[in-house]
C-alpha cells in the first residue's frame, strides 16, 4: 500500500511539472522558428522516459520487497548464525543476500507471508554437501535467543552436530506456532524450560543425547497435541509427572538412560495411542502397573535396568499386543505367570537378571511366536519344556539359575 502511494505521488507530481513546463514554453515560443517549442517537446519526451523508467524501477523494488523475507527475519537469522561455528561443510555460505527465503540452506518460508517457518539443520544427512565432504557435520557455539524473534517458526531442527552447547533459550516458549523442536545429538546443558506447556501446538519434542539436567517440568502435561517425546540419554532426575495420562495424543515416550526415580504413574495407561514406552536405565522403583498390559496399541515396553520390585503382571504376557517386553535387570520376584496363549507374540521377551523362581511355564509352548527369550540369572528350577521356542534357543538364555535342566542345558 505504501509503495502504491509513492508511485501515485511521483506520477502526479511529474504530471503537474510537465503541464507547467508546457504552458511556460508556449508563452515563450517564437512563431517564426518554433525552436523553443521543439526544445520543450524534446524535454517533454525525455522527462516522460525518465518518469517511466523511474516508476518501473520503483514498482520492481516494491514487488521485490514484498516477495522476500522481512528484514527482521533476516537479522534474526544472521544473529543466530553468529553464535555458531561450522568449520567443515560451509552450510552458512549460502546465507547471504537480502532474501533469506531464497536458497539459504535449511531455511524455509511460508509462501504466503514470506515469514521464516522452518529451520532445518541436520548434522547427519544424505544431502550432497555432506557426500561431497565425505563426513558428518560438526558445529560448536550455542543457540542464540535471537531465534525467538522468528515468531512464525513452525519447526526447529538443529540435530546431530555433536558440539553445540549452551542452554535451551527459555524464550522458545513464546513461539506460539512451534510444532517440532528437535535438538538431538548435541551438548545442550541446563534444564527444559519450566513453562514448556505454553506451546499448545507442539507435536514433537526431542532433546535426546544431550547433557540436560533438572526435572521434567510439570507443565509438559499441558501439551495436548504432543505425539513424540524423546528425552533419552540425558541427566534428568526426579519423577515422571503423575498427570502424564493427560497427553492423549502421545504415541512414543522415550525416557531411557536418565536418573528418573519414583514409581511408574498408573495414568500412563490412559494414553490410548501409546505404542512405544521406554523407561529403561533409570532409578525407577515400585511395582509394574498391571494396567500397562491392557493398553490397546502398546507394542514395545522397555523397563529394564531399574529398581522395580514385585511380580510380573499376567496382563503383560497373555496376548495384550506387546511384541517387545524387556523387564531384565530389576528385582522382580515370584513365578513367571503361566498365561501364555495363541495371542502371545513376542519378537523379544527378556526377563533376565531378576529373582524369578519356580519352573518355566509350559504355556510358553502355546505362544504364537517367541523369537528371543532370555531367562538367565534368575532362580528358576525344573525341566526346560521341549519344542518351540526352546528348540532354537541357546544355553546362554538359561544359565545361572537355581536348577534348570534339559536341552539346551544338561540332562535332568
Amino acid at each position: 500500500m505504501r509503495g502504491k502511494f509513492i508511485v501515485n505521488h511521483v506520477y502526479n507530481n511529474n504530471r503537474r511539472y510537465l503541464q507547467t513546463s508546457n504552458n511556460s514554453s508556449s508563452s515563450a515560443s517564437n512563431p517564426k522558428t518554433g525552436s523553443t517549442i521543439r526544445c520543450t517537446s524534446s524535454v517533454l519526451v525525455k522527462m516522460g522516459r525518465v518518469t517511466v523508467i523511474f516508476l518501473a524501477s520503483l514498482v520492481f523494488f516494491t514487488v521485490g520487497t514484498v516477495n522476500s523475507c522481512p528484514p527482521s527475519d533476516r537479522t534474526a537469522l544472521l544473529a543466530f548464525k553468529a553464535a555458531l561455528k561450522e568449520p567443515y561443510l560451509g552450510i552458512f555460505n549460502t546465507w547471504k543476500g537480502y532474501d533469506c527465503c531464497n536458497k539459504w540452506y535449511g531455511v524455509q518460508c511460508d509462501p504466503t507471508t514470506q515469514r521464516v517457518a522452518d529451520l532445518t539443520l541436520r548434522g547427519e544427512s544424505e544431502d550432497p554437501i555432506f557426500e561431497k565432504a565425505h563426513r558428518s557435520g560438526y558445529m560448536t557455539g550455542y543457540i542464540s535467543p535471537a531465534i525467538c524473534k522468528l515468531d512464525r517458526l513452525s519447526s526447529v531442527i538443529i540435530a546431530d552436530w555433536k558440539g553445540i552447547s549452551g542452554t535451551i533459550p527459555t524464550c522458545i516458549t513464546n513461539l506460539k506456532f512451534l510444532r517440532v523442536f528437535d535438538l538431538v545429538g548435541n551438548r545442550i546443558t541446563g534444564t527444559i524450560p519450566a513453562d514448556i506447556g505454553k506451546l499448545q501446538h507442539m507435536t514433537v519434542f526431542n532433546v535426546a543425547d544431550n547433557l540436560i539436567t533438572g526435572k521434567i517440568p510439570g507443565s509438559i502435561v499441558k501439551l495436548n497435541e504432543l505425539m513424540h517425546l524423546d528425552l533419552r540419554n540425558n541427566r534428568i532426575y526426579g519423577g515422571i509427572p503423575q498427570m502424564c495420562g493427560n497427553l492423549k495424543m502421545l504415541s512414543r515416550v522415550l525416557l531411557s538412560r536418565n536418573r528418573l526415580s519414583g514409581t511408574i504413574p498408573s495414568s500412563i495407561s490412559q494414553i490410548y495411542r501409546l505404542a512405544d514406552l521406554d523407561l529403561s536405565s533409570n532409578l525407577i522403583t515400585g511395582t509394574i502397573p498391571a494396567s500397562l498390559g491392557k493398553m490397546p496399541v502398546l507394542s514395545t515396553l522397555n523397563l529394564d535396568n531399574n529398581l522395580l520390585t514385585g511380580t510380573i503382571p499376567s496382563t503383560l504376557l497373555s496376548g495384550s499386543g506387546l511384541s517387545i517386553l524387556n523387564l531384565s535387570r530389576n528385582s522382580l520376584e515370584g513365578y513367571i505367570p503361566d498365561v501364555f496363549g495363541p495371542r502371545s507374540y513376542f519378537t523379544e521377551l527378556d526377563l533376565a537378571y531378576n529373582k524369578l523362581k519356580g519352573p518355566i511355564p509350559k504355556s510358553v509352548s502355546v505362544a504364537a511366536y517367541i523369537g528371543h527369550l532370555d531367562l538367565r540369572n534368575n532362580q528358576l528350577c525344573g525341566q526346560i519344556p521341549a519344542g518351540s521356542p526352546f528348540d532354537h534357543l541357546e544355553a546362554s538364555s538359561f544359565v545361572n539359575n537355581a536348577c534348570l535342566c534339559g536341552s539346551p542345558l544338561k540332562k535332568c
